[in-house]
């Protein structure tokens, strides 16, 4: 059974959660324990999503106790009974379709220090890589720091998948995600020039007060959110949210600032286009697709 993992900034976790959700051939769903994932498991669960909690140093244990019928055995050996070869032949074939995913989502505020950042993406890639036959990258390039993943893991013999925009270019963070790509967010920087803008995600907006908290960003408000350059919080409604209070989130977002508010609208598509690209090259890749099907269609 194939496994993909997935490499996940916290800013991300509601467009996750909604393309675990959609996904109706995923067989089983881990989610690494590390003490940064209440919400999101909170969030799949509601979405009908029943993920396992497993640490990551036991994961790879995890997949060489587990049980993998071998379903062409199993048809060769019924084969001279024609009904039940037949049988085992679909279960084959629908189980050639499903997959493990395992999902490390990495804790929120790691941006605000880009070599940290750069270091904990690479080792959980390092990490994850032993057990895994695709890791995606649910990341931008935040401020081009992790621009190098593909040169600097070109050996790594798993292969990486991205979050990329229609021009195939991987998009430069959260934001640019939500907005539908590095050319959209260019555009809605243009439309807003000359005034200094926020944009704000559902978990942007429910967050804000808690990075003030850790990365002591009480400088940080008082010389730039404060700042009179900055004016208009935009709030970005991509369709989807598990977040309830967004709307009231950006609102004291707003007030704190002195800043009046906008919105735009976003999209879902680029992480359902990642995550749903990266699972067939994973199930193509491992062998597992049916003789009679190319590729299997989301």
């Amino acid at each position: 059974m194939p496994v993909l993992s997935i490499i996940a900034c916290g800013m991300l976790e509601d467009e996750l959660v909604h393309v675990l959700s959609k996904d109706c051939e995923l067989k089983q769903l881990i989610v690494v324990e590390n003490g940064n994932n209440s919400g999101f498991l909170r969030k799949l669960r509601a979405g009908n999503c029943v993920p396992r909690t497993i640490p990551l140093e036991r994961v790879q244990m995890f997949f060489k106790a587990g049980f993998n019928p071998d379903f062409k055995a199993l048809a060769k050996f019924l084969s001279p009974f024609p009904f039940l070869g037949k049988a085992c032949e679909k279960m084959n074939e629908k189980a050639g379709q499903r997959i493990s995913v395992v999902v490390n989502l990495l804790k929120l505020g790691l941006h605000a220090d880009l070599e940290l950042l750069k270091s904990e993406v690479y080792r959980n890639i390092r990490e994850m890589a032993a057990f895994s036959d695709g890791i995606l990258i649910f990341y931008g390039t935040c401020g081009h720091v992790l621009g190098e993943l593909e040169k600097d893991f070109v050996d790594l013999g798993c292969p990486l998948f991205f979050l990329k925009d229609k021009a195939g270019e991987i998009v430069e963070d959260c934001i640019s995600t939500a907005l539908g790509g590095n050319e959209a967010y260019a555009r809605a920087m243009l439309a807003c020039r000359g005034k200094g803008t926020i944009y704000l995600t559902p978990m942007w907006a429910s967050n804000w007060k808690n990075f003030g908290k850790k990365s002591g960003s009480r400088d940080l408000n008082n010389r730039y959110l404060k700042n009179s350059r900055y004016c208009l919080a935009v709030k970005i409604e991509t369709g989807i949210s598990y977040e309830p209070e967004f709307h009231k989130n950006v609102q004291e977002f707003a007030h704190t600032f002195g800043m009046k508010t906008a919105a735009l609208k976003g999209s879902f598509e680029i992480a359902e286009q990642g995550y749903f690209y990266a699972r067939r090259a994973v199930v193509k890749n491992s062998g597992c697709l049916p003789k009679n099907r190319q590729e299997i269609k989301f």
